[in-house]
């Protein structure tokens, strides 16, 4: 089995979403091949990790990218194509499917072999189910931060350089300008430690608790969309359907009802703790250690323990 690989980058660097999926493609069994496009410092980078790259300078945006990957996979002709679900693999995904005629499964969180072929397993309904899908042919596949661990450092496998040529009529939109917008910097989506607060935190004096438990144990703030839309937090801190994707090791919901919206952008997390006054509340059904109680009483006690622990 052969698989193309785009790995993303931010401009300096590779995506960790998009290494994963050189693990995914091990998983897999498959022969891998990433294409790296406009930094060739990332490409070198991937191609330590193991697996050979085909480095291209000329695309950057969503419609070169899309006509560059297209070019590839007519080339490499491969038996699958995985992207990172983000915003930009996923308009670029299902433009390569229908170009090519092939099919397209996104945000997949888990892949396994059945008789030959590939299963795609994904969440459905807000997350409320998973669904597996088998797709007969090529199948281009974004898949969710978090799903596969990041790869190890490897022989390097070697990088090569290739030129595609855009045509002209492939650009639909030209970008003039980029104005970015000033706010908070949060990487929820490659957090190793997640603590996220809700409605049931009560006030944004409350909501300090939630702050200071993640600066304690080091990891990162998280909130659904009430303390959002009442002004506790910025909005960068949003995890949802409507927020980030998050898949952390260890995931603590710090009075969150667990409604499908929230929940579906946490699921993937290796460890989730919740913490809810509602013994029947929706989070413990999905919580590896679910505590009921009064939030506000309980968090205190956590951050006082975790003190000590880490004064030891």
């Amino acid at each position: 089995m052969k698989a193309l690989l785009f790995i993303e980058t931010d401009g300096e660097k590779a995506l960790g979403g998009s290494l994963e999926l050189i693990s995914a493609a091990k998983a897999l069994d498959a022969e891998g091949t990433a294409l790296v496009a406009g930094n060739r410092a990332a490409a070198d980078t991937v191609a330590e990790l193991g697996i050979p790259v085909i480095y291209i300078e000329s695309a950057t945006d969503c419609d070169t990218l899309t006509a560059v990957l297209s070019e590839t996979v007519k080339e490499e002709n491969p038996d699958l194509v995985l992207l990172a679900n983000t915003a930009l693999s996923k308009d670029i995904a299902p433009r390569i499917a229908a170009r090519q005629n092939l099919g397209c499964v996104s945000d997949v969180t888990g892949m396994s072999k059945s008789d030959d072929k590939v299963i795609y397993t994904r969440p459905a309904y807000n997350g409320t189910i998973l669904e597996n899908i088998e797709v007969e042919g090529t199948a281009v596949v974004t898949v969710r931060n978090g799903s596969f661990s990041k790869p190890e450092a490897a022989s390097n496998a070697g990088v090569t350089e290739k030129k595609i040529e855009i045509p002209a009529d492939a650009v639909k939109a030209k970008i003039v300008d980029t104005v970015k917008e000033i706010t908070e910097s949060v990487n929820l989506e490659e957090a190793e430690i997640i603590v996220s607060g809700g409605r049931g935190m009560g006030s944004a004096e409350n909501f300090e608790l939630v702050k200071e438990l993640a600066s304690v144990l080091g990891g990162v703030v998280g909130a659904t969309r009430p303390p959002i839309e009442d002004g506790w937090i910025s909005r960068a801190h949003q995890v949802g359907q409507s927020g980030k994707i998050v898949a952390p090791k260890l995931y603590i919901a710090c009075g969150i009802s667990g409604a499908a919206q929230h929940t579906s952008g946490m699921m993937g997390s290796s460890y989730i703790v919740a913490i809810n006054k509602d013994e029947d509340a929706p989070i413990f059904e999905i919580a590896n250690l679910s505590i009921v109680g009064n939030v506000t009483e309980i968090l205190p006690l956590m951050i006082e323990e975790m003190k000590k622990a880490k004064a030891q």
